[in-house]
């Protein structure tokens, strides 16, 4: 989002400026993910920005509103580096730009030692979940001071899996006795009935990113004890 300070005035011409550079290391897999399919990505930092962005390999130029192509720059370069490491989608680059490109979007499990902030107080655990950006920790701290949080937002952002974090926190600090994760089965059947199988195999891969979260947050054995213990449901 845009700094209110760098806003234009109503009835004020903005001055506009045209800005070139480099990105480096040159890298043509990390230039084709930052950009997105036919420039998808960059459409949407020109949508957002209000700018027009060209691209010949790694040379860009950003034209419009002096006051902010810095800010656009800063966006790019900081995509790019991430752009690395992750596969980018027109949902996660518009939670960068939603969270003022602060911190990559994705969450990340970090090591105890790791100087992050984990929002699990946890600390006996080979490995604590710390949510990125702002509007993920604003989500967290909802969870662990509510009853009932509801999230919405584009897919890929982490509500299911920040979902289940918080959830397997309280779980392993005792402030619950059991978990029972669901998720709408009527969506699911209307979604996946032209699968073959029956119900219980059509909504597997529904099910799939919360049976993926605990596994990778509690390992596949503790997860198989839980479930048959019925500490953890599955719904």
């Amino acid at each position: 989002m845009r700094d209110p300070e760098n806003q234009v005035s109503p009835g004020q011409v903005p001055a506009i400026s045209t800005i070139q550079f480099e990105l480096t290391p040159t890298d043509n897999h990390r230039l084709a993910n930052l950009c997105g399919p036919v420039n998808k990505h960059l459409h949407q930092l020109e949508a957002f920005y209000d700018v027009n962005i060209n691209c010949r390999s790694n040379q860009f130029e950003i034209t419009g509103d002096g006051r902010i192509l810095k800010a656009v720059k800063n966006a790019i370069m900081t995509l790019y580096n991430v752009a690395g490491h992750e596969e980018l989608s027109p949902a996660t680059v518009q939670l960068y730009l939603n969270d003022n490109i602060d911190d990559p979007v994705k969450v990340r499990v970090v090591s105890d030692e790791d100087d992050a902030e984990p929002f699990s107080r946890n600390r006996k655990h080979r490995r604590t979940i710390s949510g990125r950006g702002k509007s993920q920790q604003q989500y967290l701290g909802q969870i662990s001071s509510n009853d009932l949080t509801i999230g919405v937002g584009p897919a890929g952002t982490g509500k299911t899996y920040l979902a289940v974090a918080s959830a397997v926190e309280a779980l392993e600090n005792d402030l619950v006795d059991r978990l029972i994760l669901v998720r709408p089965a009527v969506e699911a059947g209307e979604r996946l009935g032209f699968l073959p199988g029956d119900l219980a195999q059509k909504i597997d891969p529904y099910l799939r990113p919360m049976y993926d979260a605990l596994f990778e947050m509690m390992g596949q054995q503790k997860v198989a004890k839980c479930i048959e213990r019925n500490i953890i449901e599955i719904a």
